[in-house]
Parts: C-alpha cells; structure tokens; sequence
C-alpha cells in the first residue's frame, strides 16, 4: 500500500478562516489510519504547533481525538471551537504567521533542487509555497512517475 502525500496547502483555510488547519486534519488523520506518507510528520513543529498554539489546543488531546473519533473536518471544526480558546484577532495574527513564513536558505535550495529548479525558475520564497512545491514533487515522484 502506498502511503498518501498530503496536498492541502497550509495556504488553505476551513469555515472557520484557520489557514493550515484543513492540512493538519489531513495529516493527522492519514497517521491515525496508518496512511501518511512516511516524509510527514502526523504533528510537527511548525505550521502544525503554530496552528495548536494560536488556537490554545493540546497536541496530545486534539491527536487523540482524531484518532478515536476519525471526523470529517467540519466535525473537527466543531471540536475545535468547543475546544480551543481563540478569537477573530488571534487567528488574523496565526493567518498572517502562516502566509509571512520564510524558509531558511538552505531549505529553499533542497526544495528546489529536489523539484528540479532554480531561483531563475522559481522565483517564491514563502514557506507555503515551497511546501506546495515539495508535496507536488513527492506525490509525482511516488504516484505518477514511479
């Protein structure tokens, strides 16, 4: 079974206007089932901590809860609005973390190289986009060219 590279950008939000949280819900879900590919972490320490800590969740609780109860992510929005303690500043404050983003050098340089690109080729420097870019070419590197 191949596992699934998660392509909700953190550039995405739900209902509720929470960038990154669809793509959350996706990777910790695919983990729960054991379907995430083996590059992600089903929790780590950007995006999804930020995400976390801008809503006042626990990463353990809100893991658990993905994992046992497997909701569809509206449900999950529900839950997290029962659950968190946030309002409509602190997820502009999160949203504009999340789009203000910007790798490190040297994490550009890997992503593009792996991507077959180059600063002439690929003039983005936020972290959304580049990670758009390392999840397109691990899904074609895994699904489409094999």
């Amino acid at each position: 079974m191949s596992k699934i590279v998660p392509t909700i950008s953190s550039g995405v939000a739900g209902p509720l206007g929470i960038l990154h949280l669809p793509r959350f819900w996706q990777k910790a879900c695919l983990d729960a089932v054991g379907k995430l590919h083996d590059e992600y972490p089903a929790c780590g320490p950007g995006y999804d901590q930020m995400t976390l800590d801008a809503l006042g969740l626990d990463k353990e609780a809100t893991l658990a809860f993905l994992a046992a109860e497997k909701p569809s992510y509206p449900a999950f929005e529900d839950w997290v609005r029962a659950h968190g303690s946030f309002d409509e500043s602190a997820v502009e404050k999160h949203n504009a973390a999340v789009t203000g983003y910007i790798h490190d050098d040297g994490t550009r340089a890997e992503i593009l190289s792996a991507a077959g690109l180059t600063d002439e080729t690929y003039p983005f420097r936020d972290a959304v986009n580049l990670n758009n870019l390392d999840d397109w070419t691990i899904f074609h590197a895994q699904e489409i060219a094999g």
